[in-house]
């Protein structure tokens, strides 16, 4: 079996990366992933990935005159690796039309909330302030719209009367790290179909 090439980019610290890491590890895994992009030198995802033998690419967003002129060079980087698909692993970025549109298809990302609700940042002090009864996590395909476009897949926590914003965080993650390679293997199987904003798991 050939594997699917993915490509993921991170601004942090890498633990759903490294989720995909080890998914990736197991025998049966049907996708590989063959590079890992970061704007910030000090991701701690970098590590990661040099551990498990990956190519790096740094690229620093400061570096470049206009969110137009890094995300041009953020695209050749990536076009460097070939790949299936490109997975947003905590990417603190905005991207361009002009990249989301290159990738249209197989762009995923991973959010910490139910989506649609709280998109951007602050998303557990923002569901804890509304008093949500349930916190979780969205893998998405990426549009042009922020932290929109079709729902892959979800996994909700239950909020607890003495959650802080870090306890909430922390468990909504051990979700992540469940939700984000199973998608990534079911978009690999040719498993996801999309439906308009709806996306069906076929099989």
């Amino acid at each position: 079996m050939k594997k699917k090439r993915v490509v993921v980019l991170i601004s942090g610290r890498g633990s759903n990366l490294d989720a995909l890491l080890h998914s990736a590890a197991m025998g049966c895994a049907n996708f590989a992933v063959v590079g890992v992009v970061s704007n910030k030198a000090e991701a701690g995802g970098l590590a990661l990935a040099r551990e498990a033998n990956v190519p790096t690419v740094t690229l620093s967003h400061k570096d470049f005159s206009s969110r137009e002129t890094f995300d041009a060079a953020l695209r050749t980087t990536v076009d460097q690796f070939a790949p299936d698909l490109v997975v947003l692993a905590g990417f603190m970025r905005v991207l361009t039309s002009v990249f989301v549109s290159a990738y249209a298809g197989r762009l995923m990302n991973i959010h910490p909330s139910l989506l649609p609700a709280f998109s951007g940042l602050h998303t557990h002090a923002r569901a804890l302030e509304a008093g949500c009864k349930f916190a979780g996590c969205t893998v998405h395909f990426v549009t042009t719209e922020l932290d929109h476009g079709p729902i892959i897949a979800q996994a909700a926590v239950p909020v607890l009367w003495d959650d802080t914003e870090s306890t909430l965080a922390e468990r909504v993650l051990t979700e992540e790290h469940r939700l984000l390679p199973q998608a990534v293997s079911d978009f690999c199987a040719g498993k996801l179909v999309v439906e308009g904003l709806r996306v069906r798991v076929s099989g």
